[in-house]
């Protein structure tokens, strides 16, 4: 089982971490051609491009500048402890038993606009850029267009042929891994809550919710549909009826 999340926006480069195992990202040479681009943009061009602040294309544009190789344990952090987004809040990495580590390392993997795809260990340095982010680098006009399907085909080369791929990522990364070329079926566990007489997917729930879904994957080795099934965390539990296809629907 493989399984795929989104990255976060919120980023914590302060915190000890309590391990000292590290990897570099299989992506590095792709995520310099980016960042030789954003290296390029302006403060002003940020903000307009991302739709963000004036501090906060400031704090990017700092972090773009000093983005550098080689990644060591110095001027780098484990992306598993990095992000602090609410799904890797759901995850909780720092009260996850060490033996599980490794788990978590062969198990999951974080999309990026920047990295490509991450595993938990992986040293990254602070960055912001959205896989939806519609910036032109070369002849690709956007990011979907640079990484193309070299994405879906790194996964496609750890996948089995009969290995399941969780989809937990949110619709923007999703499509950064043409269903096309991947050489399994995805499952998407979809999250809903009951609220106004009717059950609706509420996105600050669903986010937590895929991080309860992979810390439940990681502790319980979780191996198949029938065992994904049984996930209860937080008053969820899953819904046969409302279920279709590979989409597997959890309510509460």
């Amino acid at each position: 089982m493989k399984i795929i999340i989104s990255p976060a926006k919120s980023l914590d480069f302060e915190s000890k971490v309590p391990t000292t195992l590290h990897t570099q990202p299989r992506f590095l040479e792709e995520s310099q051609k980016l960042n030789k681009k954003l290296k390029t943009l302006s403060k002003n061009k940020l903000s307009s491009l991302m739709s963000i602040s004036d501090d906060l294309a400031a704090l990017n544009y700092d972090r773009n500048q000093n983005w550098k190789i080689p990644f060591t344990k110095k001027n780098a952090k484990q992306a598993i402890y990095a992000f602090t987004g609410a799904v890797f809040q759901g995850i909780d990495v720092n009260s996850l038993h060490e033996d599980k580590i490794p788990f978590l390392q062969d198990k999951l993997r974080i999309l990026s606009g920047l990295y490509g795809l991450l595993k938990p260990l992986d040293l990254i340095q602070p960055y912001r850029l959205e896989m939806g982010t519609k910036i032109k680098v070369g002849k690709k006009d956007n990011l979907y267009q640079f990484w193309d399907d070299a994405l879906a085909k790194s996964l496609n080369e750890e996948l089995k042929e009969d290995e399941l791929l969780i989809n937990l990522a949110s619709t923007e990364y999703f499509k950064a891994l043409p269903k096309k070329v991947l050489k399994v079926p995805m499952i998407t566990p979809v999250f809903k809550d009951f609220k106004n007489g009717q059950y609706k997917t509420i996105m600050t729930y669903a986010k937590m919710a895929r991080g309860y879904m992979v810390r439940y994957i990681v502790e319980n080795n979780i191996e198949t549909i029938e065992d994904l099934k049984g996930f209860n965390i937080e008053g969820y539990g899953f819904s046969e009826e409302m279920s279709s296809g590979n989409n597997l629907v959890f309510t509460r």
